[in-house]
């Protein structure tokens, strides 16, 4: 594989220069929909009446405008490492008049809000995060109580569905890449970056030895993505 050998930082880029224009498209279409769905499960996840709450690698802002729609009176920050998604996400917000969203450009891992927050969220960003980092500066961000909401693609497990999913990469590799060509390392390259991570029991286990509570792991759809939730005790 391409990437073995390169830092999980320099597979975001490799990954995603020059995608940011056709990403809400492609996360739709390439997700037969199913990431409208699992968005509404990160949400339905959050706990009642939050004033702040952080979106780390917000990408386009897809959630997090979700999020700031959801609960208006909720401060939203985004965090996202390519300027290129950042800048969408901020033209965005302007031209739909949201107004409790703001933006911060940086990697996840590496910032640090002065204030707590009620809640984390996360989509699609855990498989390529230096975990232990992400996890204990949340610990260090959530207020007691706070919770912890990340969501990514895993590799399926059952056979069947694994046989589909094999499927689906081939006709993003075929068809998918003449029609979105920015796109082509992505859809070539990701199964088997899909394959070798194990970002889900690595978050379980470090969720636990940083004392978090009620840790809860859910397979989505069968298989093909999960979502983790876990509360930071109260002291």
């Amino acid at each position: 594989m391409e990437e073995e050998n390169l830092t999980r930082l320099e597979v975001v880029h490799r990954f995603f220069s020059g995608t940011g224009r056709s990403y809400d498209r492609v996360v739709a279409l390439c997700t037969w929909g199913f990431d409208l769905y699992w968005k509404r499960r990160i949400i339905a996840a959050i706990p009642g009446r939050p004033k702040r709450i952080l979106d780390q690698a917000c990408g386009t802002g897809i959630l997090t405008f979700d999020i700031a729609r959801r609960f208006p009176d909720c401060e939203v920050t985004g965090v996202e490492l390519r300027r290129e998604y950042l800048d969408i996400a901020r033209d965005k917000a302007h031209a739909a008049g949201i107004e409790n969203v703001r933006f911060l450009l940086g990697r996840a891992e590496d910032v640090l809000l002065e204030e707590e927050v009620d809640c984390i969220t996360s989509s699609y960003l855990a498989k390529y995060a230096e975990l232990p980092l992400l996890l204990e500066n949340a610990r260090r961000m959530l207020r007691p109580g706070g919770r912890l909401i990340l969501h990514d693609f895993t590799y399926p497990r059952n056979r069947l569905f694994r046989s589909l999913w094999q499927v689906h990469f081939r006709l993003l590799q075929s068809a998918g890449s003449r029609l979105f060509p920015e796109w082509r390392t992505v859809f070539f390259e990701l199964p088997d970056f899909l394959r070798e991570t194990a970002w889900l029991p690595e978050t379980l286990e470090a969720l636990d030895q940083l004392s978090f509570s009620r840790i809860r792991a859910t397979a989505l759809t069968f298989g093909p993505a999960a979502l983790v939730t876990a509360d930071k005790r109260r002291d």
